[in-house]
């Protein structure tokens, strides 16, 4: 893939999003770090410069998914720097009321999961993926789970569960919608990775957890579309 690509990261000033960001980066992308605290987007992004198997092109910026204001401003805001965006992943997400079942789950953390981890997948996707339709070049990857896959689907973290489910369908519309444009657009799982969200308990580390995303991030124009993907296999939805 060109040196030129840019590919802009949400939720990426640490964990999966952090490691998305420094491997996109050592592969020569130009990277654009967002958080909605512009302080940690730097931070993450000077971490990123710091490292020696990282380019020169390494960006922080102020986006908050879930306000539609925020996504306009960044997309005007690179559009005036001429930042094409042909990569972008979707990886902001929130996990509330983890143990609570669906019957006692506060409707408002529902709205607030999905306003995070759907309705903001879809805002900065329609600030951007037209713009990868008329380059005729795109890769959108959404960063989903395996909990939100309705076959295995039990009582675990209503709210999250039913946004992931959710984000995978907006995957195959997206990908129907841009199917033969150039655009390749997928889901992700990363599975059970040690991060602030997953604990220290959990199996994987942010290496093998960024590891199906960047290389859906970078397929070549023979690559699949409207998959759901983990370690670099195709899963059921």
């Amino acid at each position: 893939m060109s040196a030129t690509r840019v590919a802009l990261v949400t939720g990426a000033n640490r964990g999966i999003g952090f490691e998305v960001c420094r491997q996109l980066a050592q592969r020569g992308l130009r990277v654009v770090v967002t958080a909605r605290d512009g302080g940690k987007a730097e931070k993450a992004a000077a971490a990123l410069r710091g490292d020696a198997a990282v380019r020169d092109g390494v960006v922080a910026e102020v986006l908050d998914v879930s306000d539609e204001g925020s996504v306009r401003a960044l997309a005007r805001m690179l559009a005036a720097r001429k930042m094409n965006v042909d990569v972008l992943v979707n990886n902001a997400a929130i996990l509330v009321a983890e143990s609570q079942r669906v019957l006692q789950t506060p409707i408002d953390d529902v709205r607030a999961t999905f306003e995070t981890n759907v309705f903001g997948a879809i805002a900065v996707s329609q600030a951007f993926v037209p713009g990868m339709l008329e380059r005729r070049y795109g890769r959108v990857v959404n960063v989903s789970s395996e909990a939100g896959q309705l076959a295995s689907m039990g009582t675990y973290a209503p709210a999250y569960s039913m946004s992931k489910a959710a984000l995978n369908a907006f995957t195959r519309q997206l990908a129907a919608a841009t199917k033969g444009a150039g655009v390749l657009v997928n889901s992700a799982s990363p599975g059970w990775v040690r991060t602030d969200m997953g604990g220290p308990s959990a199996p994987r580390s942010v290496e093998q957890g960024a590891d199906t995303i960047v290389w859906l991030a970078t397929l070549d124009a023979k690559g699949p579309t409207g998959g759901f993907f983990s370690d670099r296999r195709e899963i059921d939805w």
